[in-house]
C-alpha cells in the first residue's frame, strides 16, 4: 500500500501573533506554513493571533502561494477551539492541525465542527485534519485516531508535551526512535502519512538532520521546522536521492518483465525482490514525480 499524504517535507511553524513573519514564511522554500494559535501564543494574545490568522488566510486566494496552509488551533478542551475554527475556516485553509488528540472521539468532534463551518460558508472542498500525537494516551490510541475519520490525512509527533512531563530525555535517541516507529505504524494502519516533530535546538543543525534522517528511514514524509534555517535540511533529507530513484525504477522495470514471464520473485542489483519491495519502489518513484525530479515511467 503506497501511503499518500500532503507533500510536506518541511512545515514551518509561525506564531499567529507575529503577523510580520507570515509573508516571509510564504516566500520561503517550505512546503507548508503552519500558523500557530496554540503553544506559541500567550493566553492574553489568543484573540489577536486568531484575528491575524483569519485576515491572512482570507486575503490570500486559495493555492496562490503554492504552499499548504495549516492552522494549529487550540485543543478541543479549551475555550479557544470553536472561536479558532470560526475564524480560520475558509477556502484558503488546507489543514487544521489538531493538538492534544487522545481519542477517536476527539477526531470525530473536530470533523463535525469542520463540516458545520464548511456548510455554513459553502466550502465544497473538505479541510483535512493533521492530528498531533503528544500524550501517553494519544500514543496508545494512535491507530484509532488515525482511522477515526477520512479527514485525517496524517499523524504528527509532538515530543515536548509527550516527554517533558514524564522526565524523558528528549536527546535519548532510543526513546525518540521507539515513539517514531509506533506513530509511523499507527499511521500505516490507516494508510496515511506520518510527520516528525519539531526540534527545538535551532543552533544544532546536525542534530536536526540526524533526527530527520532517522524519521525518513522509518517512512516519515517530513518534519516540522521552528526556524527558517531548518527548512533546507528537511527538504533535502525527505527527498529521494538520485540513486534511490534509479534503483526503484530498475525494480519496476524488472517487475514488469517478471510479470510477463509469470515470475513472482526476481533479483535487482543482487537483491531478491518480491511484492513488498515492488510496492516500496512504486512509492519512491511516485514521490519523485510529485517533487518533479524527473523519475522515469
Amino acid at each position: 500500500m503506497t501511503v499518500q499524504g500532503p507533500l510536506m517535507r518541511s512545515k514551518l511553524f509561525v506564531p499567529g501573533s507575529r503577523a510580520e513573519l507570515l509573508p516571509k514564511a510564504v516566500a520561503s522554500e517550505t512546503d507548508a506554513v503552519s500558523i500557530d494559535l496554540e503553544d506559541a501564543v500567550q493566553e492574553a494574545r489568543k484573540a489577536e493571533a486568531r484575528a491575524t490568522a483569519a485576515r491572512f488566510l482570507h486575503a490570500a486566494p486559495p493555492a496562490s502561494s503554492g504552499k499548504i496552509m495549516i492552522v494549529r488551533v487550540n485543543a478541543l478542551a479549551t475555550a479557544h477551539f470553536e472561536p479558532d475554527l470560526d475564524a480560520v475556516v475558509c477556502p484558503g485553509l488546507d489543514l487544521v492541525n489538531l493538538p492534544k488528540v487522545e481519542s477517536a472521539d476527539d477526531i470525530r468532534t473536530a470533523a463535525a465542527a469542520l463540516r458545520r463551518c464548511e456548510s455554513e460558508r459553502g466550502i465544497g472542498r473538505p479541510i483535512g485534519i493533521l492530528a498531533n500525537i503528544e500524550s501517553p494516551r494519544g500514543l496508545r490510541r494512535a491507530a484509532e485516531i488515525a482511522t477515526a475519520d477520512p479527514r485525517v490525512v496524517g499523524l504528527q509527533l509532538g515530543f515536548a508535551d509527550l516527554f517533558e512531563p514524564l522526565g524523558i530525555d528528549r536527546q535519548d535517541a532510543a526513546a525518540v526512535r521507539q515513539v517514531q516507529l509506533a506513530v509511523r505504524l499507527a499511521a500505516g494502519e490507516a494508510g496515511i502519512a506520518a510527520y516528525d516533530a519539531a526540534f527545538a535546538a535551532v543552533t544544532d543543525p546536525a542534530g536536526y538532520r540526524r533526527e530527520a534522517a532517522a524519521a525518513r528511514r522509518l517512512g516519515y514524509l517530513g518534519k516540522s521546522c521552528i526556524h527558517p534555517s531548518q527548512i533546507a535540511i528537511a527538504n533535502d533529507v525527505f527527498r529521494p536521492s538520485d540513486e534511490e530513484i534509479a534503483h526503484a525504477q530498475r525494480v519496476l522495470d524488472a517487475a514488469r518483465d517478471a510479470e510477463g514471464r509469470g515470475v513472482g520473485a526476481f533479483t535487482v542489483d543482487g537483491k531478491m525482490i518480491d511484492a513488498p519491495f515492488v510496492e516500496g519502489a512504486r512509492a519512491v518513484v511516485a514521490l519523485a514525480r510529485r517533487l518533479g525530479l524527473g523519475a522515469a515511467q
